[in-house]
């Protein structure tokens, strides 16, 4: 298996998940993303600081406020946020990042790697990954 297919499998091994940028347009991608994982019958935990609840289930403004630590966070924000959001999963001990396309950045990259974090970037979606398709 390649590096990149290991980093999936390890990312993808975590018992829950956090979506940050999570969306209740169901036409976004951090809407898509949060339903491929409850679809998937994986726990899942949306992250929007704008949000109170998606699809029934309660939104956290940050992963600090999660009820359970999450290993795996999926990333769906502008490149100049998920800046912010690596030093969030850093100081909330996630392991595995996966920066969904257009929501990473250099700095944000480096960032994760430079405090040992497993980081997927540059490249596939969750949602092809996981082979979501739309309801």
């Amino acid at each position: 298996m390649d590096t990149l297919g290991r980093k999936i499998e390890t990312f993808l091994s975590a018992p829950a998940f956090g979506v940050v940028g999570a969306s209740d347009r169901p036409h976004k991608y951090g809407y898509k993303c949060y339903l491929c994982y409850l679809s998937n019958g994986w726990k899942a935990y949306p992250v929007n600081p704008r949000l109170k609840t998606l699809l029934g289930d309660p939104v956290y403004s940050d992963l600090g406020s999660l009820p359970e630590k999450v290993e795996s966070i999926s990333v769906i924000t502008p490149p100049a946020v998920t800046e912010h959001v690596v030093d969030d999963a850093i100081a909330a001990g996630v392991r595995n990042i996966w920066m969904q396309p257009g929501a990473e950045s250099p700095l944000a990259v480096e960032k994760a790697e430079r405090a040992g974090l497993n980081v997927i970037y540059g490249g596939p979606c969750i949602l092809v990954t996981l082979g979501y398709s739309e309801p």
